[in-house]
């Protein structure tokens, strides 16, 4: 049985929630190995068996009782920071591969040797929080931003969702999904973009509510609640996770939150700490982060979210009180 001091951690939450902020913060503690989204089926930075040596098929995949044997397998490893360096090979061997397969066997070797806990972070393992909490030991934190915040930054991106990747996987709707199916059903073939996006953030923290909030060990905080008040959101996630609150790691979240020209620019940087990779943090401060909706959704667009997303945001966001 694991203990807040060696368990492995999980930083979740939907993508463009502050998962790659909050992992950051996390990192700068020095106890954690950094291990960015190993269960994204796009590669870079998923389909890395170096990482975790198991194939992952959909976008949000969810680990039950069927799959266990396999994944505990594979997660057994990369918690354990094992780096599987002969499955990497036989499967990437391109000059970016090789490079990111040095850095991160090498992170994994030392951290292990220095008694470093494996951090996943990753937003594509929201639905298999659940798993990793009770038959891992992960302690997770899941990120939940607010959903005009969130639909706005999907919007600037281009992003969208298509919920075949959720349908497909019977175990997922049998255990979780079922009252959200015909919805989703009647998503795949419409136009309304905003209705399909404040569905997924909908069933998304639903889950998260119903089903993950109650497991020991899995904590759901509000990503305004932490931009709002950094250091004391991060102190209280460093206590819970074991984690030792340092000078550098004060100084390293308050760098981090300073208000900057330009913070919000762009979707992705790259970063060498924990394993060459892409990840979407940004440094920036609380006027940022909590206004760059007004420029990406009009007023109808706000009022429209609001609306079909209140009932949940009523129930996982602190002061949200649902729509008249």
């Amino acid at each position: 049985m694991t203990t807040p001091i060696d368990s492995p951690l999980l930083v979740t939450g939907l993508p463009r929630s502050g998962t790659s902020w909050v992992g950051k913060m996390l990192e700068a503690s020095g106890e954690v190995v950094y291990v960015n989204e190993p269960m994204n089926p796009q590669h870079p930075p998923g389909h890395s068996p170096g990482v975790l040596d198991a194939r992952v098929t959909r976008q949000f995949q969810y680990i039950s009782a069927e799959d266990d044997a396999a994944w505990r397998r594979a997660f057994e490893q990369t918690l354990g920071l094992r780096y599987q360096f002969r499955a990497e090979v036989r499967q990437n061997r391109a000059a970016y591969d090789l490079a990111r397969m040095a850095k991160y066997g090498t992170t994994f070797t030392l951290g292990r040797l220095r008694a470093r806990r494996a951090m996943l972070d990753d937003p594509f393992a929201v639905f298999s929080t659940g798993w990793l909490a009770r038959e891992m030991g992960c302690r997770a934190v899941v990120l939940v931003r607010d959903p005009v915040s969130f639909v706005g930054s999907w919007k600037s991106l281009g992003w969208t969702m298509h919920f075949h990747e959720l349908l497909e996987q019977p175990a997922l709707v049998r255990d979780h999904l079922g009252p959200y199916v015909e919805r989703m059903q009647r998503a795949v073939g419409s136009d309304d973009w905003l209705a399909r996006i404040c569905l997924l953030w909908e069933a998304t923290y639903d889950v998260v509510d119903r089903a993950f909030r109650p497991v020991p060990g899995v904590h759901v905080v509000s990503y305004e609640s932490l931009v709002q008040q950094p250091l004391e959101g991060f102190a209280d996630l460093y206590g819970r996770f074991g984690l030792t609150w340092s000078p550098s790691a004060e100084a390293r979240v308050r760098e981090a939150t300073t208000e900057r020209p330009g913070a919000e620019q762009g979707s992705h940087r790259w970063s060498l700490k924990g394993g060459l990779s892409r990840t979407a943090y940004r440094p920036m401060g609380s006027a940022t982060a909590l206004s760059t909706f007004r420029s990406r959704l009009t007023p109808d667009e706000v009022e429209r979210v609001r609306e079909l997303t209140a009932e949940v945001a009523a129930r996982v966001l602190p002061g949200t009180a649902p729509a008249a």
